[in-house]
């Protein structure tokens, strides 16, 4: 072979290798960077007092927030998420999962109708297929989630959307075990019908688990054995050692996202890459609710806020360096939203606008700059249960109704010619009633609830010879 010809085909091979290392570091270095640290927003509707959605859009790049996430494909939103540079996660709803995973014609319609509108100016990145349908579904609908997954991934390639990442939220109680985390195991219900063949599609496309961890539910199932300050990520001396691996944990956090990531190493699985859909801590409730105060969720989301965007990533213990995409809840307070009065109390802001605490996603904010929050107390005392504002009032009756059959002699002071029975309205005596059926039954699990129609109040509902049962808190 001629020396020139030599010297040419060494100069083309080194060139082709100069070549292919720029192209697989550009490639690591743009994926690496789409992924931020920056914590998003989760952008809840369930409320009859929210901003416009252009104020709320506002709002959301006040609080420094990258990306945000709503539970549907509400065009109003994404119009004026447009042209933002705001990264959107959007959801396929529950009720249309079973319907679309049996048909691709009406993935493709779905598709047509809410995605490609406002893509590319408005930067969808994230279609997730439900909202922890494992938890709020019954199990016909489970084998349903994959195969939807499949044809919206499948309609979303065949209209060129190719940046839009496919997944599907599940909450903690999609694991059998999960301490110590080394133990973390999809239940036998789901593992092998549902999980498994959800891993193997995120694999596939290479897209996120995306998993909702609220330490704040966690401890108040537990607060003798679980400490407040390792849920808060406040825990200076508190860790607690995995037997099974030697990890040590400093925050209930990182234990939680830690049992997922074996439970799917259990299964084959130990690539996928985790996204925190939701966190967040209640910043009210119930009078009842310990813990559930603004300091302890502004302590929560800023310590959490921390976390995320060190630089470099510290991951978590078993994904040490990872970085952790992530989504807090909740951008407003949310007065429709059905279960305990900790539901109606995640916001970052009130509806009218105002911070229930300062925040700043970006994290570059130093806490001391913060004003100083309020001390965390819970409420001590007398409660007593009432009607909830803007109760539907023919549930309220039929609440009532359940009310008064419970319990010993739970509504007589209400009956005609008895001391409560005036004002005769639906909404005085079922008051009184949920008060009276509060306190006969609470030491056996009754609560104020009666499907969200129900509230505690410190405010004594008496009147005149008319005197309310209570609960000493």
């Amino acid at each position: 072979m001629p020396v020139e010809t030599s010297l040419e085909l060494k100069l083309a091979i080194a060139m082709t290798l100069i070549t292919l290392f720029l192209f697989f570091f550009f490639l690591f270095s743009t994926s690496s960077a789409k992924l931020s640290g920056t914590p998003g927003i989760n952008y809840g509707q369930l409320g009859n007092n929210l901003p416009s959605p252009t104020t709320s859009v506002s709002l959301i790049k006040s609080l420094k927030a990258k990306s945000v996430k709503i539970y549907d494909t509400n065009p109003k939103i994404l119009k004026a998420l447009k042209n933002t540079g705001l990264k959107v996660s959007i959801m396929v709803p529950n009720q249309l999962v079973s319907n679309i995973s049996t048909n691709q014609t009406l993935a493709n319609q779905w598709v047509k109708s809410n995605v490609v509108p406002f893509y590319p100016q408005t930067l969808i990145r994230y279609l997730l297929v439900g909202n922890e349908l494992i938890s709020s579904t019954g199990n016909e609908t489970w084998s349903h989630i994959v195969p939807a997954m499949r044809r919206i991934k499948h309609s979303l390639t065949s209209f060129g959307l190719h940046k839009i990442k496919v997944g599907t939220s599940c909450a903690m109680d999609v694991l059998q075990s999960s301490f110590p985390p080394s133990n973390g195991t999809f239940r036998n219900d789901i593992a092998f019908r549902v999980m498994k063949p959800m891993l193997e599609f995120l694999h596939k496309t290479n897209s996120f688990f995306f998993l909702d961890v609220y330490p704040f539910f966690s401890w108040a199932s537990d607060p003798v054995n679980i400490n407040l300050s390792y849920s808060l990520f406040e825990s200076e001396n508190i860790t607690v050692t995995d037997p099974g691996t030697g990890l040590v944990y400093k925050n209930l956090f990182d234990q939680m996202v830690d049992a997922v990531y074996f439970a799917m190493k259990r299964l084959g699985y130990k690539r996928i890459r985790i996204f925190i859909a939701e966190t967040g801590w209640p910043n009210g409730g119930d009078l009842d609710q310990a813990g559930a105060n603004i300091h302890n969720a502004a302590t929560y989301n800023r310590n959490f806020v921390k976390k995320v965007t060190k630089k470099p990533p510290v991951g978590t213990p078993a994904r040490p360096g990872s970085v952790l995409p992530s989504f807090i809840f909740a951008l407003f307070n949310e007065n429709l939203k059905p279960g305990a009065g900790t539901e109606r109390h995640f916001g970052l802001l009130y509806p009218n606008g105002s911070s229930v605490y300062e925040i700043d996603l970006s994290g570059k904010t130093p806490e001391s700059e913060f004003a100083p929050l309020p001390p965390p107390v819970d409420y001590k005392g007398k409660a007593w249960c009432v009607v909830a504002e803007g109760a539907n009032v023919t549930a309220v009756v039929a609440a009532l109704s359940y009310a008064c059959s419970q319990g010993n002699r739970t509504c007589d002071p209400i009956r005609p010619g008895k001391p409560c029975f005036e004002p005769n309205s639906v909404v005085g005596h079922a008051s009184y009633a949920f008060s009276s059926y509060w306190a006969q039954m609470r030491h056996v699990g009754g609560t104020c609830y009666f499907n969200g129609l129900a509230t505690q109040t410190a405010k004594n509902p008496s009147y005149g010879s008319c005197k309310f049962p209570s609960v000493t808190l």
